[in-house]
């Protein structure tokens, strides 16, 4: 399966701005929408050339709601993703999958924090563990992207994310013109 994700805009919500508006709700009718990072929206499609589609498809969207889109297609790579232009460029066959890996935009995940305050609550009042539990997944937020920062790989390795204390990252490979070379 190949994989597209959208990154909203800050000042927008992603997933409420596609769904509210019949053309993108259409587009993504067929797909089970996932929010792997805040203010995301994920979905699993059969090809690259498919997951192209679907951006293209919700271009007018993304363009006014989103930061950026990646695809991520396990022929490719199974942990890094491309960006959209890179992943068009594939599917045209002007750039082949194994000339991709050295231009990246790396990106910080930070987890988001569960507030301790409703599970100390629950606790303190004599709950049971099945209940806690529960509402503390109900508290969880996914894990926030921050601040990307472009790379280029020279070897096997990469420089660490060094823009701020993150929890892990995410490796988008980007075109030479994306990466301002």
């Amino acid at each position: 399966m190949t994989q597209v994700c959208l990154v909203g805009s800050e000042d927008v919500n992603l997933r409420y701005e596609l769904l509210s508006r019949e053309t993108a709700r259409n587009a993504l009718a067929t797909y089970d929408l996932q929010e792997p990072f805040a203010n995301t929206v994920a979905v699993d499609t059969v090809s690259l050339g498919a997951a192209v589609a679907l951006l293209n498809d919700l271009n007018w969207y993304l363009v006014r709601f989103a930061d950026a889109a990646f695809v991520r297609d396990p022929s490719i790579s199974e942990t890094e993703w491309l960006s959209r232009d890179l992943a068009a460029a594939i599917r045209d066959d002007d750039v082949a999958p194994e000339d991709t890996g050295r231009f990246l935009k790396v990106y910080g995940i930070v987890e988001s924090d569960v507030p301790d305050e409703s599970t100390d609550e629950a606790s303190s009042e004599g709950e049971s563990e099945a209940t806690t539990g529960t509402q503390a997944k109900e508290t969880e937020r996914p894990p926030e992207l921050v601040e990307p920062m472009l790379l280029t790989r020279t070897g096997d390795t990469i420089p660490e994310y060094d823009l701020q204390d993150v929890d892990d990252t995410l490796i988008v490979r980007v075109t030479e013109s994306e990466f301002g070379a």
